[in-house]
């Protein structure tokens, strides 16, 4: 578990302080907003080929 939970960054130079994904343009909350609304994990890196299934389940850690 902490080793997902390392892929989350809090930078103030990237997304105004939000927790990002690996120091990214990801923030958290829009990898959480995709998964509420219905998207799968699979959809979500078809979209943004730059994420794993790690980064996902990091989001979701973060957010328990």
């Amino acid at each position: 578990m902490e080793a997902l939970i390392n892929r989350i960054t809090i930078n103030p130079e990237i997304c105004h302080v939000k927790p990002t994904i690996r120091n990214m343009r990801y923030p958290v909350e829009l990898i959480l907003d995709f998964l509420s609304s219905g998207m799968t994990n699979s959809e979500i890196m078809e979209d943004y080929p730059a994420l794993v299934e790690d980064d996902i389940k990091a989001c979701l850690t973060f957010a328990h």
